[in-house]
């Protein structure tokens, strides 16, 4: 669509764009957040992340100048231009972001080698100007830009210079910085660059790609293989202004039962009650503190989904209801494939009501996984989500606090489903190629509806496959990452640009899924997953056993260390899920999301910030016992010891296996409650204030941990505010509606 504007027009906070080939439509959502779109296929929006009209009334102005149509608001401008090329400014009349006028440049001749590619690939050989998308748009690049978010996408906390696809994948391989596809699709990118900040969130569910100035310096772009141009520009005054922009958008993390906030424990490998019940019964002996075992697909009969494998596992539910007695939680896998076998219940039910995807032809498609030939639920079809949801009843009948949605890419054993197999889009037909991405979306709404219909609580959903919005639904792991130390050093980039995508609940198979663990990597694991919102140890069939007494006594020790640790920080991380349902800002931070005018943090992949004063610099490098460290601007103090460090400079600082390097920025306040073996040992009655010099406040939430009374007012809120340099801590009730502590306790480090 191009040519000369012909006319516009204003309808609420839309504004109509008539080209002299197409209309557009820019609508103002907020002062901050402007929408763009383009009806290539729809000419409605058909969001699978946004829920609800998100406009608000916004006063806004629509002038015509010389040149451009310039959309203004109090926080936000656009222009308008022939040829549809729409820039953004910031309110002073700075530029933002501008699209670019030349389009993408490959240069005068293209390579036969590329040609015999994209014929290769069913591609049209694009003319000198660039092959296109079918959907497309391209931003210029001043060459200060940083790029954050992305979801999981591999490699390093910056994606300048990187280029990426969305397409959720299944690939046991290990994954390196090269890959650009895994198993999540969220498209939103934020770009921080000296002239400001802001993001883009591209909804679109079709197989997109984004290059991200790799092709051309000049340039990063974003396209897709259908669909509607439709994207958000979402500005803000520093980063964590768009990801709030973003979150509210796309939706936030609901705060979770506190229970899932603990340990857990998995393996593709236990495959009988005896090895669920050794894993508990080792767990308690040790004293190494365990909230929740994970059931792997070993735990169904013949791998049929809601079913029980009573051979090895015993009666339905028996083991279950037999480690709850000890404080363990259950959660087990379910895979959306299901087993094309006549007679079994869900596959009848589902043949009858027409609920699985079909051929273009009319018959039910079928492909095979882990119980051979099976057929895909369409969770595009609301009857379907509901019939699904339904389906939850059995397990929580078993004594099943959580479900874990794996292989929901959708994953297939005999080759990618084709892109013409059909699927409904809520109230049409669709096909995979528009649906793939939001397929593991889908179904973890269902699941999370069903959980709740089911026992009331704050459902727990983990999935691996998900798209922008999922967050409202689920946590998510970074699916089968490999027992190396490439990818415990990269788990740090992947769960910090989670969070900055939305996902704050988020977490990596602590020690690798894949190959073999080795003691030492394990120790430095644990001591990122002890500050990771999900804290999980996962591991494959075949490979090394990875609870910690399967290796040494000093890995057993730093196991109890940092497992213990992160029991005592729970009041901690459960505020900060208080404040991210609020505000959309994550757990775990880059440290640029609060230091954005430091370039020292633009590509700082080696520590993360826990909130916005508990700074964590762990050991990533095997046999190393040192690390360099970064602090920045203000005062710090060690977490253990409250010796100060000045910011704006590196520390060379001791780390033996057994210590992760931590800092608390002056002013902060850490909550400590006593330990516990699990959530629920014994009542949290008394609360501990590490108190840090400097000023500060400090908001510390408390209810049931469990349902969802407190959106009704059954919580409690303290504020506790302290002085500088002095130890006196006053504290205050800003509501009342639970059970108050019996005691409130402060212990000083670094006065």
């Amino acid at each position: 669509m191009s040519g000369k504007r012909v006319s516009h027009r204003v309808d609420g906070n839309k504004i109509e764009i008539t080209f002299e080939r197409g209309t557009a439509v820019l609508s103002v959502l907020r002062e901050d957040i402007f929408n763009v779109f383009v009806p290539c296929e729809t000419k409605e929006h058909r969001s699978k992340a946004i829920e609800g009209d998100k406009g608000v009334p916004v006063e806004f102005t629509v002038t015509e100048e010389a040149e451009a149509l310039v959309i203004k608001t109090p926080a936000l401008w656009a222009k308008v231009y022939d040829g549809f090329f729409v820039d953004f400014y910031k309110k002073d009349g700075t530029l933002l972001c501008a699209d670019s006028r030349t389009g993408r440049i490959f240069g005068s001749q293209l390579s036969e080698k590329f040609i015999s590619f994209l014929e290769a690939e069913g591609h049209d050989v694009p003319d000198a100007s660039g092959f296109h998308y079918p959907v497309e748009i391209v931003k210029t690049m001043d060459g200060d830009e940083k790029f954050y978010g992305l979801g999981d996408k591999s490699g390093f906390l910056n994606k300048r210079a990187y280029e990426y696809e969305n397409w959720n994948s299944d690939i046991p391989q290990a994954h390196t910085e090269s890959y650009r596809a895994l198993y999540k699709s969220v498209p939103f990118l934020i770009t921080l660059k000296t002239a400001g900040v802001y993001g883009i969130f591209f909804d679109n569910t079709y197989k997109s790609y984004i290059n991200l100035g790799k092709e051309n310096t000049a340039y990063y772009y974003y396209g897709a293989d259908g669909g509607n141009l439709d994207y958000y520009f979402i500005s803000g005054g520093h980063m964590p202004e768009v990801v709030e922009g973003y979150t509210w958008l796309t939706g936030r993390t609901p705060l979770p039962q506190l229970w899932t906030l603990g340990y857990h424990q998995s393996r593709w490998g236990y495959e009988s009650a005896e090895d669920v019940r050794e894993v508990a019964e080792h767990y308690r002996k040790l004293r190494i503190p365990c909230d929740t075992i994970h059931f792997d697909i070993d735990y169904m009969d013949g791998y049929r989904v809601f079913t029980w494998n009573e051979k090895d596992f015993g009666a339905p539910g028996a083991i279950i209801r037999e480690i709850a007695d000890s404080g363990f939680k259950s959660v087990c896998i379910v895979d959306p494939g299901v087993k094309l076998d006549p007679g079994y219940a869900v596959y009848d039910e589902g043949m009858e009501q027409d609920y699985f995807a079909k051929t273009p032809e009319g018959e039910t498609y079928v492909n095979a996984v882990w119980p051979g030939d099976a057929v895909y639920p369409d969770f595009g079809n609301p009857e379907v989500r509901s019939w699904w949801a339904k389906k939850q009843s059995y397990l929580t009948g078993l004594g099943v606090r959580g479900t874990w949605n794996d292989m929901n890419e959708p994953a297939s054993f005999r080759g990618e489903l084709p892109a013409d197999v059909v699927f409904t889009d809520e109230d049409k037909k669709s096909s995979h190629a528009a649906m793939h991405n939001v397929y593991g979306h889908l179904m973890a709404k269902a699941t999370y509806e069903g959980l709740k219909q089911a026992d009331g609580k704050r459902p727990f959903v983990i999935t691996r496959a998900c798209y922008a919005g999922s967050q409202k639904y689920s946590t998510v792991w970074t699916g089968d990452n490999q027992s190396l130390w490439s990818h415990l050093q990269m788990a740090v980039p992947q769960l910090c640009n989670l969070g900055l995508s939305g996902f704050a609940f988020a977490g990596t198979d602590v020690g690798g899924f894949g190959a073999d663990c080795t003691p030492e990597l394990l120790c430095r694991w644990v001591q990122v997953g002890a500050f990771s919102p999900l804290f999980r140890n996962h591991s494959s069939k075949g490979s090394t056993r990875q609870e910690p007494w399967q290796f040494d006594e000093t890995t057993i020790a730093v196991n109890r260390k940092f497992i213990e640790l992160r029991y005592r920080l729970l009041p901690y991380f459960y505020d900060l899920f208080h404040e991210c349902e609020k505000t959309g800002l994550p757990i775990m931070r880059p440290l640029v999301l609060h230091y954005e005018d430091d370039p020292e943090t633009f590509n700082l992949n080696g520590e993360f910030l826990v909130g916005e004063k508990l700074l964590v610099a762990p050991v990533l490098e095997q046999g190393a016992v040192k690390k360099l460290i970064y602090l920045p601007e203000g005062t710090w103090y060690d977490f253990e010891t409250g010796r100060p460090y000045e910011g704006k400079q590196y520390y060379m600082v001791d780390a033996p296996i057994d210590v992760c390097p931590m800092f608390v920025k002056e002013g902060g306040m850490i909550p400590i409650w006593e330990l516990c073996q699990y959530v629920g040992e014994k009542p949290y009655d008394t609360l501990k204030m590490l108190v840090f010099p400097g000023n500060g406040t400090y908001l510390h939430y408390r209810d049931n941990g469990a349902d969802f009374a407190y959106r009704d007012g059954a919580y409690h809120l303290y504020e506790f505010s302290g002085v500088p340099g002095q130890k006196e801590i006053s504290v205050k009730l800003l509501h009342e509606g639970y059970t108050p502590y019996r005691e409130i306790v402060f212990e000083t480090r670094g006065f």
